[in-house]
């Protein structure tokens, strides 16, 4: 049920577009059955969030026109028959990639070619007519995304709430680990934030609000909103990925069965639930949002860290790192989120 919340949208896009187009190409241009304009409706949409809605439907266009092309040209010549599909759609692809095509332009090629080889007349004009669906689909699907109801920042912001919330799991996790001292909870949490999977799912998100806005005249206003979003991405993966490493610290310690000071893990929660206030607060005023992960990062300094082993200090510098990626997510530069945390002094030694 959440995949079809954040799907719902497009489905309902593609949906209508798709028999807008159809009845477009056969009403007004009298197409008797003009497939190909309901399938470029869906090609030009996509059900997956990420892709570029302009380049997709320029590479469709071509990549019909192409297939249909050398398809035509050489059913025309050859006739069709298992070695004529053979050369038509080696050709057609071939012809794709020599025009600098990328996957959608090579592959649609290809599927043209033999939708040409195998269904049309040849010398008919059912291959100029597929181009004209082509164009008609993509256009609508467009006019699709365009017109239809959507909120651009709003993609945005559930995935990155996803992403977030990957993040706090990694910090409770952590946490939860020492205090049991269970090396394989820390292991069973590296695993799970291992995937790109969020990181992907939410540049994804961001390229498609990007290419709303960039089509749709009713979503102009929001580009500043979308902006604090596009800002947060590249610190949150920086957060993730010392996550991990911190996670895989946390394990090392347990199973070498090192002394773990009891500032790490409620550091570790503490910023946990500053990194949640980041979460429901990101696009607004951040101001309490940096004090709480000032206050975070800050939980681990020398003292509260004395008696503590090897990786223990790792943990807590990389705690420290994390806090630092969270405070640029607010929209700070990173020398200024540095000097939000106070410096760590020297650790004091035995005879001090």
């Amino acid at each position: 049920m959440r995949r079809l919340r954040l799907m719902a949208l497009p489905i309902l896009q593609c949906g209508i577009a798709a028999g807008l187009a159809w009845f477009v190409a056969t009403n007004v241009f009298g197409h008797p059955r003009p497939f190909f304009a309901p399938i470029a409706v869906l090609i030009s949409i996509g059900v997956g969030l990420g892709q570029q809605r302009l380049r997709r439907v320029v590479e469709l266009v071509v990549g019909v026109s192409v297939g249909i092309g050398v398809g035509d040209l050489l059913v025309y010549t050859i006739g069709t028959g298992a070695w004529q599909i053979v050369l038509v759609v080696t050709l057609a692809m071939t012809a794709a990639v020599l025009l600098d095509g990328g996957p959608l332009i090579t592959v649609q090629a290809g599927s043209s070619a033999v939708l040409v080889a195998t269904l049309l007349p040849p010398g008919g004009t059912g291959g100029f007519d597929r181009m004209v669906d082509a164009l008609i689909g993509g256009l609508l699907g467009l006019a699709a995304v365009a017109l239809l109801p959507g909120n651009p920042p709003e993609i945005a912001r559930r995935h990155a709430r996803l992403m977030v919330n990957t993040l706090i799991n990694a910090l409770t996790s952590a946490a939860d680990a020492i205090d049991r001292r269970d090396p394989d909870l820390a292991y069973r949490a590296l695993r799970g934030i291992r995937t790109q999977q969020p990181i992907d799912d939410y540049r994804d998100a961001l390229r498609t609000a990007r290419d709303i806005l960039a089509i749709s005249p009713l979503h102009r206003r929001q580009r500043r909103l979308l902006r604090s979003y596009v800002d947060a991405y590249e610190p949150l993966d920086h957060a993730l990925r010392n996550c991990r490493v911190l996670l895989r610290r946390t394990r090392s310690a347990l199973v070498d069965g090192e002394p773990v000071p009891a500032a790490i893990p409620a550091g570790l929660r503490q910023l946990a639930d500053a990194a949640a206030s980041l979460r429901d607060r990101l696009g607004q005023d951040m101001s309490e949002v940096r004090e709480e992960l000032g206050n975070a990062g800050s939980s681990v300094d020398a003292p509260r860290l004395a008696g503590g082993g090897f990786s223990a200090q790792v943990v807590a510098a990389q705690l420290r790192s994390v806090a630092v990626d969270l405070l640029q997510a607010t929209g700070l530069r990173h020398e200024e989120a540095r000097a939000v945390l106070p410096r760590i002094g020297r650790r004091p030694s035995s005879t001090e």
